[in-house]
């Protein structure tokens, strides 16, 4: 179930792309498909796979759509969708159009994606996704999830002034809790069910675990945010999350 905003939001969403892109399918995955939705606060991750690519002048309607939308409906705000043409969803690596943090750029659609797509995706329109996308095996997802922790996020613990801030500090352990489930034993969990491994499985800082979980669930009430706890919160954050990918991943190549 989904709350009213976010079901008028696919609704208008829907409407609007059918009628400018005439795509052959519409897919919801990310927390929607995977049960972990919050309106308001998660990201609502959608997928469309069209006929043909989207031209110059339809890259300018698209844009507008989006603009439009956003300006009515504040929740699209959260709204990001991939678009790819049918013709080019062998390769995971290959960079497709995308509509995400107010404006249109290229990036891939990931093994994880795909895999979340394959597993719970949520059929807005159109044929699901095992009739159009080739599935990914257990080794390539694999591959992805350990080299994205090698790749991007161990480089990252070095940027100090990162790590003061919510967002990264989330989406790092999390993102590492999640990929060390995959690693272990190909499932895909939820960001909520990967607070549990960071304590029961990581043996993450307890106090930035229950950080997280306040803020991002309201669990154990709400304390005031200080200066001291941002930086702290920080170096727990680093000190632990360098070693944890390093073990989890097994280290950076050389």
């Amino acid at each position: 179930m989904t709350d009213r905003a976010t079901t008028e939001l696919i609704r208008r969403f829907t409407g609007e792309i059918r009628e400018l892109l005439s795509p052959r399918a519409l897919w919801a995955h990310g927390s929607l498909g995977g049960g972990d939705y919050r309106e308001g606060r998660s990201d609502l991750d959608l997928i469309a796979v069209l006929e043909r690519p989207v031209t110059a002048a339809g890259r300018v309607r698209l844009a507008a759509a989006h603009r439009r939308l956003r300006r009515e409906l504040p929740l699209a705000a959260k709204l990001h969708c991939g678009y790819l043409p049918v013709g080019e969803l062998a390769d995971p690596a290959r960079p497709h159009l995308a509509w995400a943090h107010e404006e249109l750029y290229r990036r891939p659609v990931t093994e994880v994606t795909r895999c979340e797509l394959h597993r719970f995706g949520v059929v807005l329109h159109g044929a699901p996704p095992g009739e159009l996308l080739p599935p990914v095996s257990d080794e390539a997802l694999a591959d992805f999830v350990a080299g994205e922790l090698r790749g991007y996020w161990r480089p990252l613990v070095r940027e100090r002034r990162l790590w003061r801030q919510d967002v990264w500090v989330d989406l790092g352990l999390l993102t590492l809790a999640r990929a060390s489930v995959t690693l272990e034993t190909g499932a895909l969990i939820s960001k909520a069910e990967a607070l549990d491994v960071l304590v029961d499985g990581l043996d993450a800082p307890a106090e930035v675990v229950g950080d997280i979980r306040r803020r991002r669930y309201g669990e154990g009430g709400t304390e005031p945010v200080s200066p001291e706890w941002i930086r702290r919160r920080a170096d727990l954050t680093r000190a632990f999350l360098g070693p944890a990918i390093d073990r989890v991943a097994g280290g950076p190549r050389r």
